[in-house]
């Protein structure tokens, strides 16, 4: 739906202070005037649909359509249809002429988003309404032309898969004029303590508190030994589901549940010979990245573990890790492990 031109769209909310996601801010604010294709690129979670409705808002087409399609969630023929539209009598069950997504779209914004589970055949017609403008409704033979700026959005590698022949390389290309790569939460640990803060918030008055008590230093140490592969959709999970289950609205979280299914009454599983011979619990998963990313991951949840087993004294910490008080303080504020109010 179409925003009044009279209305100043409210821009997502897309927290953090990271240097890396502030110089991806800074990338959209700039590709957002240009009316060219943009392809987003992050994992699962890193706020790829946020960055695309910034784009959008941010761009002269503000007050036009912006159209959202996940193109993993259709099969190839339902995806060509939602995109394309279709005539009547196209195929069995089809008794009225449905209108695209690119239709309406036009003179707005279309965000594609997981682009890569489209099939090579859809990928061509996409390529076809970027290039030309133009394309034709299945069962249809009539040209329909459209205005229409495409964002698309991916969590793999699309260079990679255009060298296997799994995606189309034209259409890379045009998708490509422009990438915005979002970091991942992992990469972000000055920003976690910032973002749990803000879902916290956003959950008291959900709850209806009137307000947040804050964290204790032993939960913000857990957050930010966390890997987060769910990244920021999982921190706003994990906020807001601990906060709920807090029983003290008045005094800081003390307990953080990062696994809703924990409990000793869980189900065990259905005993098959495949189930008999894996190991009872799964080995720890390994970092991701190259050698200084896993031994930067691994001296991050090293230095939290520590403090939080020493009560966030950093000289006992210090000597439990047989460092120094300085060598300490260091990795703490490499690690943005340091502005946590700890003891000395």
């Amino acid at each position: 739906m179409a925003l009044s031109a009279k209305t100043e769209p409210d821009l997502p909310p897309l927290v953090g202070e990271a240097p890396e996601f502030r110089a991806a801010l800074a990338q959209v604010s700039r590709l957002a005037a240009l009316d060219r294709p943009v392809l987003v690129v992050g994992e699962r979670g890193t706020g790829k649909e946020l960055v695309a409705a910034r784009l959008t808002y941010l761009s002269p087409r503000w007050d036009k359509p912006f159209v959202k399609l996940n193109c993993a969630t259709l099969a190839e023929s339902l995806l060509d249809s939602e995109l394309f539209g279709h005539e009547a009598g196209a195929f069995t069950g089809a008794t009225r002429r449905r209108l695209s997504r690119f239709e309406i779209a036009d003179g707005g914004t279309l965000f594609l988003d997981e682009i890569a589970t489209a099939s090579l055949a859809v990928q061509e017609k996409i390529l076809r309404v970027i290039e030309y403008g133009s394309f034709e409704r299945v069962g249809g033979n009539e040209v329909q032309r459209v205005d229409v700026r495409v964002i698309a959005a991916t969590n793999v590698d699309l260079p990679a898969l255009a060298a296997e022949g799994k995606f189309r390389s034209d259409l890379l290309d045009r998708l490509a004029f422009d990438v915005v790569t979002i970091p991942p939460l992992r990469e972000r640990a000055e920003d976690i303590a910032l973002l749990a803060e803000h879902f916290a918030r956003g959950m008291t008055r959900e709850l209806g508190r009137e307000v947040f008590a804050g964290f204790t230093e032993g939960v913000l140490a857990q957050l930010a030994a966390h890997r987060w592969p769910g990244n920021v959709r999982e921190l706003k999970n994990v906020v807001e589901r601990s906060l709920h289950r807090w029983p003290r609205p008045d005094a800081p979280v003390d307990a953080i549940v990062f696994d809703p299914f924990a409990s000793p009454h869980r189900p065990a599983v259905a005993s098959t010979p495949a189930a008999a011979s894996a190991p009872t619990s799964p080995p720890p998963s390994e970092p991701a990245g190259g050698f200084t990313e896993r031994v930067g991951a691994y001296e991050q949840r090293l230095l939290a573990e520590a403090l939080a087993a020493h009560h966030f004294n950093q000289r006992r910490t210090a000597d439990a890790l047989g460092l120094t008080y300085h060598q300490l303080r260091h990795y703490l504020k490499k690690h943005a492990l340091l502005g946590r109010s700890f003891r000395s």
